[in-house]
């Protein structure tokens, strides 16, 4: 059982950055896929973006050219830095892990809020 903790959300004004990390209870490499998902208020949780085990990253079209995922195998860690956030990126931030085999893996969720 691994478990995920998110961290690094927070208060940010729009157009800043801010980096969204994703510490794993045990070993990552053998994630097919990890992730991230955000839900708002009073809407359904939405897929931000994911990479593969072999580095490959997909980006839903509201953040791309503006959020990157990347992944340390080494230290366990998944992250989203999110540059020139907006306001409309304001949610709960959640990590997932999809193993090779059985049910994928959540974390408790970070909370980001973008300022105008």
């Amino acid at each position: 059982q691994v478990q995920l903790v998110e961290s690094g959300g927070g208060l940010v004004q729009a157009g800043g950055s801010l980096r969204l990390s994703c510490a794993a209870s045990g070993s990552i490499f053998s994630f097919n896929r990890m992730g991230w998902y955000r839900q708002a208020p009073g809407k359904q949780r939405e897929y931000v973006a994911f990479v593969t085990r072999a580095g490959s990253t997909n980006y839903a079209e509201s953040v791309k050219g503006r959020f990157t995922i990347s992944r340390d195998n080494a230290m366990n860690t998944l992250y989203l830095q999110m540059n020139s956030p907006k306001p409309e990126d304001t949610a709960v931030y959640y990590c997932n892990a999809l193993p090779v085999l059985g049910a994928e893996y959540w974390g408790q969720g970070t909370q980001v809020t973008v300022s105008s």
